[in-house]
């Protein structure tokens, strides 16, 4: 969870109009830089954060945890981002199947070849993070949805789920095929010599990818690493029991196209966790101010009703 979120609460708690001011504005930079990685507009961002600073008041009295807080947050921001989002004409709307978002051999024999590719020696640092933004934005919604929350928001699985109404096996699912696909696209885009990621460089079927691997000469991927590339997530967040997950480690650990994969997969989600998003604009002090006023004016006549309650 994200570390404004925790403080957020606490200062929400000090009844103090300073901390509530501050606060307000943690809310609403959570909420500016969430919808940036949704919609990838700022007028989209900023009519959002807008529309849930309003709303959040009535609510946030009532909230004295953070994880209830963000739950309640990202559901609210979430459903007024999608109805305002402009639609993103790269993004499938059809999402891919397991077989089609594992990496072809041609491309495991390119990761051997040059298992550290280094993107950050060859260009900036505000590149890199739109190579990044792009990339998401081409993820199917229900893909980077889960992306957003878990690797770049840090909810947890079970938070996810409460935010999007859906089991949490479903986020697990949705969350490593968003990993795959994201890494795939990024490597398009660390390759590609023009601006973003070149439509023949985007997720191709199963089939071409396999006709491509044998005109390159690079034989199958054997079933065993088959089965560990759809299990890498699991993996990596520490989610496979033992003895399971010693197998899975021992066979990586003995296949060097598994080596380079999970390498590569590592770098894809470190680069998500590390996305750095401009913060929102300063919103107008005098309304700010008056909703902190009307934030404690709440609080007060609570706690007067609690007051008035018979023992």
């Amino acid at each position: 969870m994200r570390p404004e979120l925790i403080r957020a609460t606490g200062l929400l708690q000090q009844k103090d109009a300073a901390a509530v001011n501050e606060a307000l504005e943690l809310l609403q930079n959570t909420v500016y830089a969430f919808s940036m990685k949704i919609c990838g507009h700022t007028e989209d961002a900023e009519d959002t954060a807008q529309e849930v600073f309003v709303r959040s008041l009535p609510h946030l009295a009532k909230i004295t945890e953070p994880k209830a807080l963000a739950v309640w947050l990202y559901k609210v921001a979430r459903n007024r981002c999608w109805r305002m989002r402009r639609k993103v004409s790269e993004a499938p709307v059809q999402m891919l199947s397991l077989s089609e978002l594992t990496p072809a051999e041609s491309e495991l024999s390119q990761l051997l070849k040059d298992p550290n590719p280094n993107p950050e020696t060859l260009v900036s640092r505000a590149e890199q993070n739109q190579r990044l933004q792009e990339a998401i934005l081409m993820l199917p919604p229900p893909y980077r949805m889960v992306l957003v929350l878990h690797d770049m928001e840090d909810l947890e699985t079970e938070q996810i789920a409460q935010v999007l109404g859906i089991e949490q096996g479903t986020v697990r699912v949705r969350l490593h095929r968003a990993r795959l696909q994201l890494r795939k696209l990024l490597a398009a885009a660390d390759t590609t010599t023009g601006e973003g990621v070149e439509p023949e460089n985007r997720v191709a079927p199963a089939a071409v990818r396999e006709r491509r691997g044998r005109q390159a000469g690079v034989r199958p991927q054997p079933k065993t690493c088959r089965e560990i590339f759809a299990n890498l997530s699991e993996y990596m967040d520490g989610r496979v029991v033992e003895p399971r997950c010693e197998k899975i480690r021992k066979h990586i650990e003995g296949c060097r196209p598994c080596v380079a994969f999970l390498g590569d997969l590592r770098r894809a989600i470190d680069r998500c966790r590390s996305l750095e998003t401009p913060c929102a604009p300063e919103t107008d002090r005098t309304l700010r101010l008056l909703l902190t006023q009307e934030y404690l004016r709440m609080v007060d006549r609570r706690a007067d009703g609690a007051r008035t309650l018979p023992a």
